[in-house]
């Protein structure tokens, strides 16, 4: 199933608008080459609106905020809204400043979002206005495990219901989900939290995989998590026959996407529906 999401990708080619961070935005630009869509990555207010416009979806990337990106985020977010192209929202730190928290809530109450990616406490934030974040990383109170992952999932569906929204959770396994089935994705390596932007690109990557499945958000957003966290293991499987570090694996990592086909995504995919 998880195949031919990632294949309508690379058929149809999806434009993507990126308002997002410059710690990450050439990552995300190269994940969204590699995985067949296009990106554009512009962030200033005056444009916002055209460029949405001239897109077939949007990303937005709360990474490094400021004010003027604020009204970019929502002139762009509201464009998309009018001519229903799909949104992604990557709530970067949402708790750990009373600004960052505030601007997340804002865009919340004024575009209506496809898919919301975070890390837990993120996502918790947005939906409880709990804050507590330790920087960018999730709280390690926070953390989805063994023990609370069912508790975890039904607070995810939930907060699906209540904004309409997918939800996806990172974590060392991902949990997506809408407001009634949700898939808890088992691919990945521990070496993704060694590089910056591996989330961001995720977000990036969901975006460009709901664009090019509309109608099917759910499964394209778990099709791309399953994905993203696939190519996190062929690239660590290269590295240990080449050696190198965590620089290294990031190339691969994005190689990876770039030869990722349909049929090697359903052979690699491990997840769970509940």
């Amino acid at each position: 199933m998880f195949g031919e999401y990632l294949e309508n990708v690379r058929r149809n080619s999806p434009l993507i608008h990126n308002i997002t961070n410059y710690v990450t935005a050439n990552d995300a630009a190269n994940i969204l080459l590699a995985c067949g869509g296009s990106p554009i990555m512009a962030d200033a207010e005056e444009e916002a609106e055209d460029i949405t416009s001239v897109c077939d979806g949007l990303c937005i990337n709360l990474g490094t905020l400021n004010q003027s990106k604020v009204g970019a985020m929502l002139k762009a977010g509201k464009k998309a809204n009018e001519l229903g192209h799909p949104i992604v929202l990557d709530p970067v730190g949402a708790g750990s400043s009373a600004f960052r928290t505030e601007s997340a809530r804002k865009l919340m109450n004024e575009v209506r979002f496809d898919a919301i990616r975070g890390n837990i406490t993120e996502i918790k934030t947005l939906a409880l206005g709990k804050a507590g974040a330790h920087g960018v990383d999730a709280d390690s109170a926070d953390i989805v495990n063994k023990d609370n992952i069912s508790s975890a999932i039904a607070f995810a569906k939930a907060f699906s219901a209540s904004c309409g929204a997918v939800i996806v959770i990172s974590g060392a396994e991902d949990i997506v989900c809408s407001a009634c089935k949700a898939y808890v994705i088992k691919n990945g390596h521990p070496i993704m939290s060694r590089i910056t932007g591996s989330g961001c690109m995720l977000s990036a990557l969901t975006a460009a995989y709901i664009t090019a499945n509309k109608g099917h958000g759910l499964e394209a957003a778990a099709a791309a998590a399953a994905a993203m966290g696939v190519c996190g293991e062929l690239a660590y499987e290269r590295l240990l026959v080449t050696g190198g570090g965590n620089a290294t694996f990031r190339n691969y990592l994005i190689d990876a996407v770039f030869n990722m086909d349909g049929d090697l995504l359903e052979r690699r995919a491990k997840y769970e529906i509940q």
